[in-house]
Parts: C-alpha cells; structure tokens; sequence
C-alpha cells in the first residue's frame, strides 16, 4: 500500500491521508467470498421455486451486493466524475458558524443523513407491492438502489458540497437559469406538500382507534423535549448518554401504553379517530416547526437513529435466527392486472413508484443538497454518507419487503385491503379474501383473523391499510420467536408501530420546516423580510401556510371513501420519483458543463429510467378509461353517477361519500398533470444547458466554488486507519488555540 501525506501548511501537520491499497490474495479472496454469498443468495431468490425459500437468502443477495456496489460502482464514480480533493476545505469549514454550518464527525453525519433521508417510503413502499410477490419487489430494491438512488443522492451531495451547500432549487436555478429554477422550485414546494400529507395519512392509518399506540407516541414530545433541555442546560453534548437515557423512556412509553389500553378510562380518552388524529397531526407539525430546533427536532433525530438502524439490524438478526420461510409467491397475478388489493396497476410502471424511497428516492436529494452538505468535513466522505446512506435505507426496505412477505398471505391481505372492499370486520375481510380476492391458495377465516389481532393487543387488524401495521404484524411474527415468546406478540407490534412511527414524524416535521423555508425563500423575492429567518411572524405566516396545504391532503386522505392510501400512495410515488427526475436533470446538466460528458450516462440512465416510470404512471393515471386506475375516469364517473341522481356506486354508499370522490379525484387528476409539466419542462431545459455545454468551442462556466485550501484534518471512511490514527494524534496534540489562529490566518 502507498500512502500519501496532504499538507496545505508546513506549520500544520497533514490535513489529510491518501492510502491506495493493492489487492493482495487475501482481499482477493474476501471479495470473491463475498461475491459467492451474493450470488447463491440471488440464485435462491430468483430461480429456485419451491414452497420452503429461507428468509435469509434475501439478507445474503442484498447485503453482498451492497458491499459490491459501494467498493467499485460507487468508486467508479468518484475516480470518473467527483474527484474529491483532499486538501480542499468544504463548505462546514469555510462558512463555519456553529448553527447551519459547522463541521461534524464522519459518524454523527452519517447518522443524522439517513435519520432525515429514511420516512416512510423504504417502510411502506415495499409493504404494499408484496401484492406483487417477493421477486419484482426485491430485484428493484437492490439494482434500483445500485444504478440509481445511490447515485443521485452521492452526486447532489458532491455537487450542492461544491457549491457552498446550495439546495437544488437553487442549484437549478443557477445552472438552467431562471426560468427553470422557478418552475423547480415551484414544482419542489408541491411535491413536498404530496409527500408530508401521504406520510400523515400512514401514521393515522397505524394509530386510528388504538389507544396504546397513541399513548406511546404522544409521550413521545414530552420524552424529546426533555431530551433537548438535558443535552442544552443539564448535560451539554451528552448525545449518547441523553439518547441512551431516550430510548429506555421509549420502552417504558410502549410498556405503559399496554396499561392504558386494558384501562377502560384512559383507553377510551386515547381511543381517537381518524379525523381527530389529522388536526392532531397538523398541531404537531406547525410546532415542530416554529419551535427552536434544540427543542424538539434535534432530540426526535437522535431517538430516531438509534432507533432505526438498531431495529433494522434486530429484524435481520431475528431473520437469521429464525429463518422463517416466505409465504408470499415470486409473481402474483396482481403483476399484470390493475385489480390489486393494496393499490391499482399493473408491474410496470406501478412497482417502480410504489417502491419509492427503498430503491430512489427525490426527497432525497432535499437533504443532500441542504444540511448535509453544510457539515460534511472532507469531500473524501460524501461516498460513504450519500451513496451509503442510501445503501442502508435500501437494507431497510429489504427487510420491510421479507417481513411482509413472510406473513400468513390472508392476514397480509386483510389488513392491506381498503375498508370497502373487507367492511371493516373480519368477516367482511374472510369473505372477501376467500371469494372476490383473484388470488389462488389463499384462504382464511373470520376467527383466525380475530385471534391474529388479539395476539398483537389489537381490536381489530382489518383494513390496516398504509403498510406500517403490517410491518408491525410482519416483525411481531419474527422477534418473539426470538425474545419473550408469544406472551411478548403485542409488545413487539406495538415497538415496531413506535419504531415505524418516530421514522415518519421525524420526515413530517422536518419536512414541514423545509418548505417553510422554501416558502420564505420564494416569498423574499417580493417581500425581503420573509428571507429573515428570525423574524417570527414571517415563521408562522409560512408554517401556516405549507401546514395548511399538506393539513388539507391529509383529511382528504383519512376521509376518502375510497380509502386514503389506495388513492394517494400512486400519487405519493409518481410525486416523489419526479422529483428524482428534477434533481438527476439537473446532475446531468453539472456532469456535462464540468466536462465528463462521457461520463453522463452514469446519472442518465436512471433519468431515462425514471422519465419512463413516471410518466407512464402519470399517463396511466390521468387518462386512463378504468375508473379502478385513472383519476379522471373514476372521477367523471362518480360525478355523472351523482348528477343521475343515484346514492351509490360500486362500494361506496350515500351521496355525501360519492361527492367527496368527485372532490379527492379532481384534486389528485389536477396534480398529476402539473408535477408531469413541470417535470418535462425542467428536463427539456437541463438538456438544452447540457447540449450547449458538448457543443461549446470552450468549456461553459458553472457555479462552482473556487478553490479554498483546507487546514483540518478528518478520516475518509467510517473506521479510521493506522495512517490516519496517527496523524489524528499529531492534531490532538497542539493547542486549540494554535489552531484556530492558523485557521483564521
């Protein structure tokens, strides 16, 4: 191995070590080892059929592949197009001011990208296109993840990293002028509206009429808040102690939640309904907003981390220890008809946007071109946090993908059938199964379904739709087989409900102050003072606003007699993967006006990839004649049923039912053409900028920060090396003070 010292000031000691290792029999054999596990892993997934298939096989394909992926595609791309320069200061270093930007540990960053990148795309998307079977699902998970949302979220990071940690509106603004950064922006503040209400209409979904989950998650504020005080007044910079301290209030939170359900009063105080848990919902979200962020937010974070990556981890070794055997089949007939319990449409392209976050994700790129690329220390990490963090969120919808199918297939499509279709009560639900389901070799019964909810300490699991109470049911199966038995059933649904729960308000929240900010920015063009972040009526007047807009999503969701997520998940995705579209558009515009036009297939063929699914699906859902698929169909349908004068159609009943599908429809119809427009114009103009760039005599200006030399020293991967050890000691031994002045020097 040759090792290399970067130093930018003889005075300092190396502000960074470049290792270039040479493979060795060892490696090599690690690496064909690794490579093996992945391949049986893939044969026994893909082409081995019979009715015993290992969970653990899915573990073995995935994870070898990501190992694969991160070591030589990721790498690939670093060498050919990002090219990070070791002795370059990033933004967190140069505009350092302790509050937006301030450089952070390789370790804590990682941790915070993918609390803030993970909601409830790579939960419920794979959840719901187990109707599917395992195989469609898991094939796009692992090479969707690989070709395309690794990259997009690794090469905005790299280029928002480059420009001072600009967002991508901004960038987009920059880079196709400004026509094309307005519509971005626009279609930007839209597309989050969709995303924050969708994830809404899941948590209500997971929470509605169960009064020990909304008793576990609503002790959840105080428990966060307590946690921000602790760590700013009591014990300043104590995170994992704080954490620790967070997470042991969380199982207490579950456990108590079990006492309030068998108690009739308390039950019956936290026993809310949909509607109620809305406004609920949007109370939240205007303060989590406006709150300062040591508050609440930061605190939900950390809980959420340790949360997420160590319940992924206990699902996978809960897999491997059991090693249960999946139920589900490789393709269903749901692959190619539109007659699907948990949502309408056929494989292509409707696989493809259901599994949103788990394979590409456009929210994504939100947080990659906005806090994280103001607290990366070095260049030489954005692969390990863009494209890895991406490959650990993918892990996480492997694992929601083999929880679900792994269930008894009658309770998975009980629970995932809409509330019209199984009545609400597991009769409706066994009848429906056993005689209009269209799926051969599955049966079930009103009394084993009953006796499935009691297991889990439910009323009822009937028409659960939104995909977290099956992940719930999914990893309640698993790990009581492995911790407590079948006494601990309902502990285990209800932690993977909290678990689930803190994943989606950690996007909410955060999400409702990105477009509060995004709304401030766009209103500062007419109104500067909208621009000052601390002017706090300007903060409420857009927290109001952007809570307003997702707020009226989400009761139109709760309230859709259609039911909510049947409806809005397809727009969900549709919405999401359009805005991958905008941010690979604009990746390759940058690609090509940096001059690695040769380059440019790498973020184009996820582009054309992503332009192929989306609008078909849009397409599909706008001018579609089958009123179970097309918006518009469905609505003009219910509409002249209404003019007609009649009081029902199909399993909706009452004119009032029947009028807010004329309502639902017309609003989902009506943006599902404005996201298709705007995408297509933003993409025409990110073209044209990267057609100018190719033919230009002479390479095209880019906004791109001018070279600054870096003076800190900080490992480029996870685990340091001896080489990089060292030279972390020669800084640990000079003074704070000596420093600081050479850095201001």
């Amino acid at each position: 191995m040759s090792v290399e010292y970067v130093k930018t000031d003889e005075t300092l000691p190396p502000v960074a070590v470049v290792e270039r290792p040479r493979w060795t029999p060892t490696k090599i054999v690690i690496w064909v080892a690794i490579a093996l596990i992945a391949a049986i892993g893939w044969v026994m997934v893909a082409f081995v059929r019979g009715e015993n298939l290992s969970a653990s096989w899915f573990v073995a394909a995935a994870v070898g592949s990501y190992l694969i992926a991160f070591r030589f595609y990721a790498k690939f791309i670093e060498w050919k197009i990002c090219r990070p320069d070791p002795s370059r200061a990033t933004p967190a270093e140069l505009k350092d001011n302790g509050r937006d930007f301030t450089p952070t540990d390789r370790r804590v960053l990682f941790g915070h990208h993918f609390a803030a990148i993970s909601g409830a795309g790579p939960l419920v998307g794979p959840i719901l296109a187990a109707q599917m079977g395992y195989l469609p699902g898991t094939l796009w998970i692992i090479f969707g993840v690989i070709i395309a949302g690794g990259v997009q979220d690794y090469m905005v990071l790299y280029f928002s990293m480059r420009r001072n940690g600009r967002s991508l509106g901004q960038m987009a603004r920059d880079e196709l002028g400004r026509v094309g950064g307005f519509i971005a922006s626009v279609g930007i503040l839209l597309i989050m509206t969709i995303l924050i209400a969708v994830l809404g209409v899941v948590i209500i979904n997971a929470l509605a009429e169960s009064p020990w989950g909304v008793f576990s998650i609503a002790m959840t504020i105080p428990i966060a808040v307590f946690m921000g005080v602790y760590m700013r007044y009591l014990r300043p910079g104590r995170v994992i102690e704080t954490s620790v301290i967070g997470v042991a209030l969380l199982v207490l939170a579950i456990i108590a939640g079990g006492w309030v359900h068998n108690n009739p009063v308390w039950a019956e105080v936290f026993h809310l309904d949909k509607t109620t848990l809305a406004w609920c919902l949007m109370i939240y979200g205007f303060f989590a907003a406006v709150l300062p962020v040591w508050v609440l937010l930061a605190p939900r974070d950390y809980l959420s981390t340790f949360m997420k990556i160590g319940t992924i981890v206990l699902l996978a070794v809960g897999i491997l220890v059991v090693n249960p055997t999946v139920q589900m089949p490789a393709v269903t007939e749901f692959a190619s008809n539109t007659s699907g319990p948990a949502f309408a449409g056929a494989l292509f392209p409707f696989l493809f946007i259901t599994i949103a976050c788990g394979a590409l994700s456009g929210f994504h790129a939100l947080i990659s071109s906005g806090t994280t690329p103001k607290l990366i220390e070095k260049e030489s990490q954005a692969r390990l946090i863009g494209y890895g963090g991406m490959l650990m969120e993918s892990f996480v919808a492997i694992m929601a993908l083999v929880a679900a199918v792994c269930l008894d297939k009658g309770i998975y499509f009980a629970m995932n059938a809409a509330e019209p279709l199984t009545g609400g009560t597991p009769q409706g639900a066994a009848d429906f199964i056993n005689n209009s389901l269209g799926m051969s070799g599955v049966q079930t019964s009103a009394e084993y379904l009953d006796q499935a909810a009691k297991d889990v300490g439910e009323e009822s699991i009937i028409s659960r739709t939104g995909g977290a109470p099956t992940l719930a049911m999914g990893m309640a199966h698993i790990l009581h087989n492995v911790f407590g038995g079948p006494a601990w059933m309902s502990f285990w649904y209800h932690f993977a409900v909290m678990f689930e729960a803190l994943f989606i308000l950690t996007t909410i929240d955060a999400g409702t102050r990105v477009a509060r900010f995004m709304l401030g920015d766009a209103l500062g063009n007419f109104i500067p003072k909208f621009r000052d972040p601390s002017w706090n009526i300007g903060a409420w007047i857009t927290t109001i606003v952007m809570v307003g807009a997702w707020g009226s999503i989400l009761l139109m969701g709760v309230t859709d007699p259609l039911g909510g997520i049947n409806t809005l998940f397809p727009l969900f995705g549709i919405s999401n993967q359009l805005l991958a579209a905008i941010a690979l558009a604009v990746v390759f515009a940058l690609v090509c006006k940096s001059g690695y036009a040769k380059y440019a297939w790498i973020p184009g063929i996820p582009l054309v990839w992503d332009l192929a699914v989306t609008m078909t699906a849009s397409w599909q859902k706008i001018f579609s004649s089958d009123p179970k698929l097309g918006y518009w169909a469905q609505h003009f349908a219910y509409r002249d049923a209404v003019a007609a004068g009649e009081t029902s159609l199909g399993t909706t009943e009452g004119v009032e039912a029947m009028n807010a599908v004329v309502r639902n429809t017309f609003i989902q119809g009506t943006l599902s053409i404005i996201f298709a427009v705007v995408v297509l114009m933003v993409v025409v103009m990110a073209l044209w900028a990267a057609f100018k760039s190719i033919t230009a005599r002479e390479p095209l200006p880019t906004t791109e920060e001018p070279y600054r030399p870096t003076r800190r020293f900080a490992p480029a991967g996870l685990i340091a090396t001896k080489a990089e050890k060292e030279v972390q000691a020669q800084w640990d031994k000079l003074e704070p003070s000596a420093v600081r002045q050479r850095e201001h020097s």
